[in-house]
């Protein structure tokens, strides 16, 4: 096994265009390593150059003490599993395992050897004469793990694996591919685009955008203390709630004001958030999480000064939780942050709902509990849990922390 090293790496292409800009990274030798981003921010031609299938422009990669820059794939000690499978029609899941084991003219008792201890782990066994259009998508993805597996390579590399799948069969082979790494003890690096595929299986997580890392850090770390209002509105799904509010002093204790909500900023939060007395009188961008929402008639400690208004638009019944989507009087946060992550969502910023103004109205999403009783129409008091509010500066759009003028963590 080896470590994956990044030393100020990019891809440059011929018309001048940087899909990854002087990029910094450690992976760890058995670490579980995810990149993750919007589409086209650079993570899969950032996984495409350790595999060898990218030239590197600028700056080092390594695998374990050994400079790959110029190193051939097939020569890289790396198996890559692509979000396609990749695998031969025509061959049964034995000999598909088998492939490049074969290639490289490995005696015929180690090959089976391996194949047979990979279906072993896999599940694969009964399935091991069959051909690829009779398994299941999730089968078939198993057989691209053995065909990684049975090469005992220094480190895997994944390029969204599971997109192909259906949302049931996606995770349970999460919890399959972090057991399996956890077992091998190999070193992945995994891409994706879904942030619920790299809160979960991950040891760390990486948040790519327009080929800049923004934050390396473990993934309760990322939800808890995004150190910018790019990686706080990604991580979190639904998203991050995103209000343009005002700091203000009153009677010694500091508030968050946005419309006409107003929010009080208790001591722990104050203490989580030094640097909030310097913005004293100025405007910040004001990020709730939809689980940080209650309603109010169900939080017994629900504080009088910590609470939303608004009236109910959408109530979206889940079994296990409610998400109430209602409209308060304050206005939405407007920053190219806020644009880049809306036009992620849905395309492009012309398409973006949430970015269309309504004369100060903007809709929030809270997660409630299923014993709310709130209907559509109904007008709603939210309780906030105000110690778990994150700030952040809409200039620079770093995290509002303990240092006033770099706001990072």
């Amino acid at each position: 096994m080896a470590a994956v090293t990044f030393n100020q790496v990019s891809k440059v292409y011929l018309d001048g265009t940087r899909a990854v800009d002087r990029i910094d990274l450690d992976i760890d030798d058995a670490e579980f390593m995810v990149l993750v981003g919007p589409s086209g921010c650079g993570k899969t031609t950032a996984l495409r150059m350790v595999a060898g299938l990218e030239e590197i422009s600028e700056g080092v990669v390594r695998i374990g003490d050994r400079v790959v820059n110029h190193v051939p794939a097939r020569d890289r000690d790396i198996a890559m599993v692509f979000q396609s499978y990749a695998l031969y029609p025509h061959l049964t899941v034995y000999d598909n395992i088998a492939f490049g084991l074969k290639l490289k003219r490995m005696p015929k008792d180690e090959i089976d050897k391996r194949v047979r201890d990979a279906a072993r782990i896999l599940d694969l066994e009964p399935f091991l004469k069959r051909k690829p259009r009779a398994l299941s998508g999730g089968q078939r993805q198993r057989v691209a793990m053995g065909r990684a597996i049975v090469r005992q390579p220094q480190a895997f590399l994944m390029d969204e694996p599971l997109s192909n799948l259906d949302a049931k069969l996606r995770v349970q082979m999460r919890a399959e591919i972090s057991r399996l790494q956890r077992d091998l003890g190999v070193t992945t690096v995994y891409v994706t685009h879904d942030q619920v595929e790299a809160m979960t299986m991950g040891d760390r997580v990486a948040v790519m955008r327009k080929g800049e890392i923004q934050q390396v850090d473990s993934p309760q770390q990322l939800y808890d203390r995004p150190v910018n209002l790019f990686v706080g509105g990604f991580i979190g799904s639904p998203a991050m709630n995103l209000l343009e509010a005002r700091i203000e002093r009153s009677n010694g204790s500091l508030a968050a004001v946005a419309g006409s909500q107003r929010i009080g900023l208790d001591a722990d939060t104050i203490a989580a958030h030094p640097a909030l007395e310097g913005f004293n009188g100025r405007t910040v961008v004001l990020g709730i999480r939809p689980e940080d929402l209650e309603d109010a008639s169900l939080a017994a400690d629900a504080r009088d000064d910590a609470r939303l208004r608004g009236t109910v638009e959408l109530r979206e019944a889940l079994g296990a939780e409610l998400m109430i989507h209602f409209g308060v009087d304050a206005k939405r946060a407007m920053t190219e942050d806020v644009r880049e992550l809306a036009q992620d969502v849905t395309g492009s910023v012309e398409a973006a709902p949430q970015l269309k103004e309504d004369e100060g109205r903007t809709i929030i999403v809270g997660r409630f509990s299923p014993r709310s009783r709130i209907r559509e129409g109904d007008t709603v008091e939210v309780a906030v849990d105000a110690r778990a509010l994150h700030f952040f500066d809409p200039e620079t759009g770093l995290g509002i922390y303990d240092d006033a003028m770099k706001g990072a963590p």
